[in-house]
C-alpha cells in the first residue's frame, strides 16, 4: 500500500480498494481524506489543481445542497465537494538502492562535465539551477551522474516535461541506461503505475497528483507551452517536491522570467552553446516569398518551396516541413501526398515512430515535433515562418531538429515567410551567436 500511495493525492477511484479496505486504512491512521474542494463563503478552491476561477466550476443538483466540481482538471477525475482526495500517513515505503545504476559507457564533452558536475554539486546542497543548452548538446547525457549521485544517495528522482511525446522519447533511452532501477513513464493514457519508483519522467499535468514526493525535481523544457503559460504546472511541480529538495531546469530557449532570474544572479546557471558532436548549429536560410499567404489560401504551392521539397527527394534527404495551422497540414498532406501530424492526430505516434525508424521520407507538422524529440539526418523547412504561432523559442527549436547526428550534423533549415518578423530574426541571429560562443569556449 506504501508503495502505491505514499507521496500522492489520489481519488477513491484511483485508490481501488474496497469500501472496507479504504475504512480500515482511514481508521488506523494509515490513509487521510482531505476536501478536494475548499469553499468559503461562496468562493471555491480546487485543492488538486489549484483552480480559482469560479467560472471554472460547476454544480450538480443534491440536497441539502449543490455538488461543485472543478472543470479544469476533470479530464483526470472529477474532484468535488463529495470526493475527497486521499494522501497517505502511514510508514515510509521502503526501497532497494543499487550500487552502480548507471551502465552508460560514453563520454562527455568538456562543456557536458562541466554541467554534469555543476549538477551534481545541486543535488548535494539541495539547490537550484538552470542547465541553458543549445538544442542538440546532449542535455540528457549530462544528467546520467547526477541522477546516479542521487540514487546512491537513496534520493527519489523526477523528470518532468510538457509534453507526453519527450517522455515517450526519454522513458526507453532511460531505462536502457538505468537497466536496475524501478522507472514509472506516466502521461495521459499511460499503461504504467509509480510504485515509489527510483525515477520517474512524467508529464507536469501528472505532477498534480503529487505531494511531498521527490528529492531531485528535473524540469526539462522549462520553457515550453503549456509549462511557462499556465501557472498551476510550476505549483504542481513545487507541490510535488519535497521540502529539502534540489531543482534543475533544462533549456535551450529562457523566457523572461528565467533571463530576468539569470541576469540579477538569482538562478544559478550553467551555459552550453554547443552540440555534442562540436560541429556548429545550422544557420537558418530566410527566403521571403511574395503573396505567400494569399497563394496558400488560393490552394496553390509558391515555386520556391515546391523547389525546396524536390530538391530533398531528388537527393533522398528526409524532412519536416513545419506549418502553423491544422487546417495547412491537411492541404499541404493531400496536395503534396505526405503524411501529417497535430496533437489530435489518433495516430500520431504510430506516424511519428515511422518517421523516427526512417520507414517514412517526410512529414508535416504543427508545433508539437518542435521540441524534445530526436530524427537522425533530417532538414527542415517552416511555412509561414511569419504566423504568429512562430515565436522566437519556437523557430530557434525547430531550427534544432536539424544537424543532430555526429555522422549528419549539417542540416538544412528554410524559414518561408512573406513578412519579416522579430522572431524569424532573433532565431537566426541566436544560431551565429551561439556558434560564436561555442567558437571561444572551445578556443
Amino acid at each position: 500500500m506504501a508503495r502505491k500511495f505514499s507521496g500522492k493525492l489520489l481519488l477513491k477511484s484511483e485508490l481501488n480498494i474496497s469500501e472496507q479496505r479504504l475504512n480500515y486504512l482511514a481508521k488506523h491512521g494509515y490513509i487521510l481524506g482531505i476536501p478536494s474542494i475548499q469553499t468559503k463563503f461562496t468562493l471555491h478552491k480546487c485543492f488538486r489543481c489549484f483552480n480559482m476561477k469560479q467560472s471554472l466550476f460547476g454544480k450538480i443538483p443534491h440536497q441539502p445542497k449543490p455538488i461543485i466540481y472543478c472543470k479544469q482538471c476533470i479530464q483526470m477525475g472529477r474532484t468535488s465537494t463529495l470526493e475527497p482526495l486521499y494522501q497517505w500517513t502511514g510508514p515510509k515505503p521502503t526501497r532497494h538502492y543499487p550500487k552502480n545504476p548507471l551502465k552508460w559507457r560514453g563520454n562527455l564533452t568538456h562543456l557536458q562535465q562541466r554541467a554534469s558536475i555543476q549538477l551534481v554539486k545541486t543535488i548535494q546542497q539541495n539547490d537550484q539551477l538552470l542547465i541553458d543548452a543549445v538544442c542538440g548538446a546532449g542535455k540528457t547525457e549530462m544528467l546520467y551522474e547526477g541522477i546516479t549521485h542521487a540514487l546512491q544517495n537513496h534520493k527519489r528522482i523526477c523528470l518532468a516535461t510538457p509534453r507526453s511525446d519527450v517522455v515517450k522519447e526519454l522513458a526507453p533511452r532511460l531505462k536502457h541506461d538505468f537497466p536496475t532501477i524501478h522507472l514509472a513513464a506516466l502521461y495521459g493514457g499511460s499503461p504504467e503505475q509509480d510504485l515509489n519508483s527510483h525515477l520517474v519522467i512524467a508529464t507536469t499535468h501528472q505532477l498534480l497528483r503529487y505531494q511531498n514526493s521527490f528529492d531531485v525535481m528535473i524540469v526539462d523544457e522549462v520553457d515550453a507551452f503549456p509549462y511557462h503559460h499556465d501557472k498551476m504546472l510550476p505549483k504542481a511541480v513545487r507541490r510535488a517536491m519535497k521540502p529539502d529538495s534540489a531543482t534543475i531546469y533544462l533549456t535551450a530557449t529562457p523566457r523572461f522570467k528565467q533571463k530576468w532570474l539569470i541576469n540579477t544572479n538569482q538562478l544559478p546557471t550553467v551555459s552550453i552553446p554547443a552540440r555534442y558532436h562540436g560541429h556548429p548549429l545550422p544557420i537558418p536560410s530566410k527566403q521571403m516569398l511574395f503573396r505567400l499567404t494569399k497563394q496558400l489560401e488560393d490552394e496553390q504551392l509558391p515555386p520556391k518551396i515546391t523547389q525546396w521539397i524536390s530538391s530533398k527527394q531528388q537527393t533522398n534527404r528526409r524532412f519536416l516541413l513545419f506549418v502553423p495551422t491544422i487546417a495547412l497540414a491537411e492541404q499541404l498532406a493531400t496536395k503534396l501526398d505526405l503524411p501529417y501530424v497535430h496533437a489530435e492526430s489518433p495516430d500520431r505516434h504510430h506516424l511519428i515512430q515511422q518517421f523516427r525508424t526512417q520507414s517514412t521520407s517526410a512529414l508535416i507538422t504543427t508545433t508539437i515535433l518542435e521540441r524534445g524529440v530526436t530524427f537522425p539526418s533530417i532538414d527542415v523547412a517552416v511555412i509561414q515562418a511569419d504566423h504568429h504561432v512562430f515565436d522566437e523559442a519556437a523557430l530557434i527549436q525547430i531550427a534544432g531538429r536539424a544537424g543532430r547526428s555526429a555522422q549528419d550534423p549539417t542540416g538544412d533549415v528554410t524559414f518561408f515567410y512573406e513578412q519579416t518578423t522579430e522572431a524569424i530574426n532573433r532565431a537566426t541571429t541566436y544560431a551565429i551567436r551561439k556558434n560564436l560562443e561555442a567558437k571561444g569556449q572551445s578556443s
